[in-house]
């Protein structure tokens, strides 16, 4: 049985904190706990969703310069045809390249975990997503850019099922204005972006990497784009 857990909270996101404590209490046994949470937790919270990347005919990541041209980084993006865009850079400007180099896919919790050994990324986002970042910042009285990947919360979409809870994130925001327009009457049409949320997964990650155990950040689960918290939730626990 899966059920919705509103709490009347709608500040906008400048930390997950507040939401965290207010949705996901911390037992009171819970300071006992010092240890944080492990690596394999947090990417077990960011299990099925794809990502896109250029490899070359070994698998091996075609590797780009950072800003400063001090270290090569991997470029992993979230939108298939930013990758094509970057294949085709790639065949442009390597013509030493050895092998062919293709984009190919890879899950996000594989690029944590490949992060967490040191290996170095820089994520591109949906450029439609950025822009729906500002424009809810701007809403919430917060003008100016955004810095990461966004990443989108209500706290009314948080759901209980078979005695766990699940905080989702979304990494679009059009798909969590379809999920709250089927919980709340009050959250369907112009005022739907007041009960959403906006941050930045790199700050999210940083958080959850930080946080002690039975804190409630290990109840984070992110959505992947196209589907909703219950299809998720259902797939993970087959």
């Amino acid at each position: 049985m899966e059920s919705s857990v509103p709490c009347g909270h709608s500040n906008p996101l400048l930390s997950f904190s507040n939401f965290i404590h207010q949705n996901c209490p911390q037992p009171k046994h819970a300071l006992a706990a010092a240890a944080t949470l492990s690596s394999q937790q947090v990417a077990k919270s960011l299990a099925g969703t794809k990502l896109f990347t250029v490899s070359n005919s070994n698998n091996e990541f075609v590797l780009i310069s950072d800003a400063e041209g001090a270290k090569s980084i991997g470029l992993l993006c979230f939108r298939q045809e930013d990758a094509e865009a970057f294949l085709a850079q790639v065949r442009s400007r390597r013509r030493e390249l050895r092998g062919k180099p293709r984009v190919v896919p890879i899950n996000l919790d594989q690029v944590y975990m490949l992060k967490v050994e040191g290996i170095a990324f820089r994520f591109l986002p949906d450029p439609i997503q950025i822009k729906n970042a500002i424009e809810l910042k701007a809403g919430k009285g917060n003008k100016g850019s955004f810095d990461g990947v966004p990443v989108f919360q209500s706290d009314l979409l948080v759901v209980k099922k078979k005695n766990k809870r699940y905080c989702p994130v979304y990494f679009s925001k059009e798909d969590i204005e379809h999920e709250l327009s089927k919980v709340s009457r009050a959250s369907r049409g112009v005022g739907v972006s007041q009960n959403i949320m906006v941050g930045s997964l790199e700050d999210v990650l940083k958080k959850m990497e930080m946080s002690e155990r039975n804190s409630g950040w290990e109840d984070l689960i992110f959505i992947p784009p196209g589907k909703s918290h219950s299809q998720h939730i259902q797939e993970i626990e087959a």
